[in-house]
This record gives C-alpha cells, structure tokens and sequence, in this order.
C-alpha cells in the first residue's frame, strides 16, 4: 500500500514543523531575493525590501485570515476565539494581496517611493511564491478538485508520488494544486522575462499583467476545486474576485496607456 506523505516534516516534542511552513518560507525567500536583486539592477536601496516585508507580511496574514473568516463567517460567529486560531488552517491569498497592497500604500508615500514601480518589483517574486505555496496544500492534501480515477492521473504522467498523495480516503482527486502551481511558475517565467526586455512599458504594466495572467489561471482552477468559499450556493469567491481584478487591470491599462496620454497631449496643445 502506498501511504500519503507526512505533513509533518520535524517534531520536538510537543513542537512540530509542518513541510506546508518550510515550502511557504522557501517561496518567501526565493522571492525576497528576486526583487532584492531587480532592487539592486535599478539603483533602488535594496535594503528598503526588508523593511517593506517586516511591515507587508505580518498584514498579509493577518489579512489573508480576515477575508477567510468573512465568507466563512456562519462557522465562526459562535466561536470568537477560533478567529484567530490561523494554526487550524483557514487563509485565503486574495485576502493575502489586500491586505500587503494596503501596507504598500502606506510604504510608498512614506518613502517616497512609486507605488506601480515597487509592485512592478514585487509582481514576479509574488506569483513565483503563489506558485511554490501549492506544494504545501500538496502536502496537507487540500486544495484539490474533484473527483477522479488512477487512470486519469497517469494519463497525465504524473510522477507516483503526486498521484498517491492525491488518494484520499479510498478516492482519487484532481491535482489542482499542480494546475495552479504550473500555472503560477508559467507566469513568473513570463514577468521575468517582460521586466527584462526593452519594451516600452509604463510603471505598473507589470504588476498589471501580474493581476491578469493569475487571475484568469485561478478562475477555471477554482471551478474545479471542492473547498472553495462560497458567495452564493453557486458563486465562487475567488471566481468573482478574479474577473473584478482582470476588468480593473485591463481598465488601468487602458487608462494608462490611452486616456491619460490623450489628456496630457490636449493640456500641452492649450498651453
């Protein structure tokens, strides 16, 4: 019998380090020193990152807790105590994003910094953290889609680990973690590579595209998946979330790229 990998990689006793921890702190390292270089590659202190994170991912979290326990609110209204009890699990990445966008802000008017060309920074490092942190749910086997056979999974030449994990009290399930963690590191790729060449790009494109290219991803994976929050007995949260975000970048786009350069040409005419 093939059993499921142990989310716990290290115990002490009472204390244990689950793997779900040690992916999520590898995706926020790695992450840390992309930007920490392209920080470097555009005369940017560097050192301005560790301050934003010291400030960015405590909010994070925190709101990544909110957003979760809002559209769950039904099982925690009775239970105050459980609102904060993130160890029993219950986060949600587009609470994630809100709430580091928030501190982003308040980082860049502090430091007098650009808000589009600091999340132009933070974009690829972000998506590439997204896409390593599915390895965790991996681990916890959560995250998944539903329903399916042996058959299929090897039909889509996993490797036999993946598949045993995603058999789950006598089911077999889709890996849609592995759909979004592909996905995720597709879009880091492609960021990576746009903030590198010598396309006329405007501050915020990135970060703009960033928005874009995850959430079309999340919307059809998140069709697929069986723990999603729900906004109605048939919307999906996150699929909602998704098409406002990809309707707010391609207007900021617009905007950017179109409207306001009309305007600032109609204002040099008249002047």
């Amino acid at each position: 019998m093939n059993y499921p990998l142990n989310p716990i990689a290290l115990k002490f006793g009472a204390l244990e380090i689950h793997w779900y921890g040690i992916i999520i702190v590898f995706g926020l390292l790695l992450g840390y020193f992309i930007a920490y270089n392209e920080l470097k590659r555009r005369r940017i202190d560097p050192d301005l990152l560790t301050q934003f994170i010291f400030y960015a991912l405590p909010a994070a979290i925190i709101g990544a807790r909110i957003y979760y326990v809002a559209f769950q609110w039904s099982d925690y209204k009775g239970h105050p105590l459980e609102m904060i009890a993130i160890w029993h699990g219950g986060i949600a990445i587009h609470g994630a994003i809100l709430g580091a966008l928030l501190i982003t802000l308040l980082f860049v008017k502090r430091k007098n910094l650009s808000f589009w060309q600091w999340t132009d920074i933070a974009a690829p490092s972000l998506i590439l953290g997204q896409g390593i942190g599915r390895w965790g749910n991996f681990m916890n086997q959560e995250a998944h889609g539903g329903p399916t056979t042996r058959l299929f999974l090897e039909h889509l030449h996993l490797p036999s680990f993946i598949i045993n994990q995603m058999h789950i009290d006598g089911i077999y399930y889709l890996p849609t973690f592995l759909y979004e963690s592909v996905w995720d590191i597709a879009g880091f790729i492609l960021l990576f590579i746009l903030r590198r060449t010598s396309l006329p790009f405007k501050f915020g494109d990135i970060f703009l595209m960033y928005l874009v290219w995850y959430s079309i991803g999340r919307f059809y994976i998140e069709g697929l998946r069986t723990d999603s929050l729900m906004l109605t007995s048939t919307l999906r949260v996150a699929q909602v979330i998704s098409v406002v975000l990809i309707i707010v970048a391609i207007c900021i786009f617009v905007y950017h790229h179109f409207i306001s350069v009309k305007w600032r040409k109609k204002e040099q005419k008249t002047v």
